[in-house]
């Protein structure tokens, strides 16, 4: 599947602006594996090839275990393989991926707001939102992943 424009090129500006959402949520204080996790959850939800090839590098380099990348998409059944926090942002992450379906319940809400403060909450929002448009841009134009890229070189 060949690549279609390239979104960085075509507009510059555009996406250094999402680049400086990035690099805010690298330093923004969430742990950057439980960001990186988060990153990694949506991606699956939605397909994104690219990024969940980006987002599993960056959690090895982080020195997050084969054993919890793998059940990164049944983390519910992970036990305790997954921090609170970390149980906390992936749900909260997967209900805004599919806002559509059913919103946010007051239940979704306060179970986030349990264990993140509202800064943490407002930044943890960004990362998901973010991630969901970046997992749009890299689908629509077809964004060749690392490990294709690897093998076509």
């Amino acid at each position: 599947m060949a690549n279609r424009i390239d979104y960085t090129k075509a507009s510059p500006d555009g996406y250094r602006s999402f680049t400086s959402a990035y690099l805010y949520l690298q330093k923004c204080g969430l742990p950057r594996d439980l960001v990186d996790l988060v990153y990694l959850r949506v991606s699956l939800i939605n397909g994104c090839a690219y990024c969940i090839d980006a987002h599993t590098r960056e959690l090895r380099r982080l020195g997050v275990a084969n054993d919890k990348l793998t059940l990164v998409p049944a983390w519910r059944e992970a036990g305790a393989l997954f921090t609170e926090k970390e149980r906390a942002a992936l749900a909260w992450a997967e209900r805004l991926t599919h806002v559509a379906q059913a919103g946010v319940p007051d239940a979704d809400y306060d179970a986030v707001t349990s264990v993140f403060d509202d800064r943490e909450v407002a930044d943890l929002t960004y990362a998901v939102c973010l991630i969901n448009s970046f997992n749009r841009m890299a689908i629509a134009f077809r964004r060749t992943p690392e490990a294709v890229a690897a093998l076509e070189s």
